[in-house]
């Protein structure tokens, strides 16, 4: 017999809310397991990951593991970590990047979703929707993430990992001097 979570990845798999919103048929990109401690709240799969199915199937990926200091394996292991962006079909592109995550997914999914996964000790908040979302941040994603030791333990703000950000980095070095060391000390507790 399939646990409710089964049964509500299922039913997400076969989702068709904004079907006629998206520029592609819709392929929600999902990962989860009750027995994931560590919840990455992202934005929305882009292209690739939209081609692939596989959630940070990308650059944004590539960089987000390096940030965790994880493996691929760990990374995509449902066990350790729960992948679920605000929106999970690829929206589209916009004037500067992809469209913002279709609304009525989280309204539709996220709650269920989120409250089937008990052992959740560390939201990582990706980018100004899940922020909004999650912490109901009404400041910028910059000062979110400058004001990070204030959600910690539960959650940790974060920018987002696309190469869109490498600006946003190098004006910001206290990012990866003080914000990463402190993330990958806290996934390596939560994993090992």
């Amino acid at each position: 017999m399939k646990s409710e979570l089964e049964q509500l990845l299922e039913k997400i798999a076969r989702c068709q809310i904004c079907a006629e919103h998206l520029p592609f048929e819709p392929k929600p990109v999902v990962q989860a397991s009750t027995q994931a401690k560590i919840l990455i709240a992202g934005q929305a799969p882009g292209m690739k990951v939209q081609q692939t199915g596989i959630p940070f199937n990308d650059p944004s990926g590539d960089r987000l593991r390096l940030w965790l200091g994880v493996s691929h394996e760990q990374f995509y292991d449902p066990d350790l970590f729960a992948i679920v962006p605000m929106g999970f079909c690829y929206p589209g592109k916009g004037k500067s990047g992809d469209l913002p995550p279709r609304p009525e997914c989280a309204k539709t999914w996220r709650e269920p979703l989120l409250s089937l996964l008990p052992n959740i000790e560390l939201t990582l908040v990706i980018g100004q929707y899940a922020l909004q979302y999650h912490l109901a941040a009404k400041q910028t994603v910059t000062e979110q993430v400058r004001a990070w030791q204030q959600c910690i333990p539960a959650y940790l703000p974060l920018p987002h990992p696309s190469p869109r950000n490498n600006r946003w980095l190098r004006r910001h070095p206290w990012f990866e001097q003080e914000v990463i060391p402190y993330l990958q000390q806290r996934i390596d507790q939560l994993i090992n």
